[in-house]
């Protein structure tokens, strides 16, 4: 793989801003993908500020170099929220280089602004944002959390988000009558007035020079997006996504189930371990994540995979499958969170036992010890 320097990734990464215009953002690109040189790190602490499921009686784990700390409330009167969503708080180290970035931001402000307070986690020392995929459980938290920290944080605040698709208007069905319900739509000038850059990750880029994303993942294993939302590829009134920038203009405006087509993962090479690979909800498959990491990187050595994997609607015979394709990654550690639910624990520590690792709202899991 042809190597650039860190400068050239970044002013890769820059090239896909997002920069304000008039009455809303305009979307600057870069039609060909330049190599980036991938940062190796030396230790990775991921704090679990927000996810599906709290445990007071949580135990200190270790497994394969990688250890899990239970997090508790700082005020035995008021517990630790979890609700339906995920937010990472990420803390990767190289030398005496240190960032923070935060990966998501849960289904509400309320959660996620509650637990940071809980759990004592400064926000000031956050320098970077990033947003997996467009679902209202991964960002619904956001602009709540930019209304009570923005002035905390850096002046020159990024989000990075996988593409134009994130910003579309999503629907779920509900009720006897699976009637469409508004199941969100992230506004670009609501970003724009806390004055937060976005850049779209539709290739891989390198991050804070510790931290790279996969871009658009490639579909090549068995893995098929399990059913979720539906999505309306339309921009109205300066709100939505620009549905001529990805599909036929014949689907501009409709109602489509979604495919995600710019979900991506957040990943770091950890020095002497491999790659630690994070997948928010992995809606286009986990497998297709991690090997996509391994293309990007040109590293096959895989030390962690965690996060949320969508199997918890998987029939049990597709569960099975996807799993056996994850053994054959042969990773050190599994953390399955959020949507991958205990079906596939299960079924991951039948296939792959002494390997996985479980979490709770608050956990510290650490990489590189």
């Amino acid at each position: 793989m042809t190597i650039f320097s860190r400068r050239d990734a970044l002013k890769f990464s820059a090239g896909l801003t997002l920069a304000a215009a008039a009455g809303g953002f305009s979307c600057v690109e870069i039609a060909s993908a330049a190599p980036i040189e991938v940062p190796t790190i030396d230790r990775l602490s991921v704090r679990v500020l927000v996810d599906s499921a709290s445990d007071v009686f949580f135990k200190p784990q270790a497994v394969g170099g990688v250890k899990t700390e239970p997090g508790r409330s700082s005020d035995p009167k008021r517990p630790l929220h979890s609700e339906w969503g995920l937010s990472l708080y990420l803390e990767p180290e190289r030398g005496d280089d240190k960032r923070t970035f935060l990966l998501d931001f849960g289904w509400t402000p309320e959660t996620i602004n509650g637990n940071m307070e809980l759990l004592k986690v400064d926000p000031s020392r956050i320098d970077t944002l990033i947003m997996s995929h467009g679902h209202f459980d991964h960002w619904g938290g956001l602009l709540g959390f930019l209304e009570r920290h923005r002035r905390a944080l850096p002046a020159d605040l990024t989000m990075y988000a996988g593409g134009e698709d994130n910003f579309c208007q999503r629907y779920v069905r509900m009720g006897a009558q699976s009637e469409l319900s508004d199941f969100g739509m992230l506004d670009r000038r609501d970003l724009a007035k806390q004055n937060v850059k976005v850049v779209l990750c539709e290739q891989p880029v390198v991050i804070g020079g510790l931290a790279f994303t996969t871009g658009k993942l490639k579909r090549s294993s068995i893995e098929k997006v399990l059913p979720n939302s539906l999505v309306e590829f339309k921009l109205k009134d300066g709100a939505g996504c620009n549905a001529s920038h990805y599909l036929p203009a014949e689907m501009e405006g409709k109602i489509v189930p979604d495919e995600h087509i710019h979900e991506h993962a957040t990943c770091f090479n950890v020095r002497d371990k491999g790659l630690v690979v994070i997948s928010s909800c992995g809606h286009v498959g986990i497998v297709n994540s991690v090997r996509q990491a391994m293309e990007v990187s040109g590293i096959e050595k895989v030390h962690a995979i965690m996060g949320g994997f969508h199997l918890g609607p998987a029939p049990a015979d597709y569960l099975k499958l996807v799993v056996g394709e994850i053994a054959k990654l042969n990773p050190d550690v599994l953390i399955p969170m959020h949507c991958s639910r205990l079906n596939f624990t299960e079924e991951a520590m039948r296939q792959m036992p002494g390997k996985v690792l479980t979490t709770t709202t608050g956990s510290r899991i650490t990489f590189g010890i």
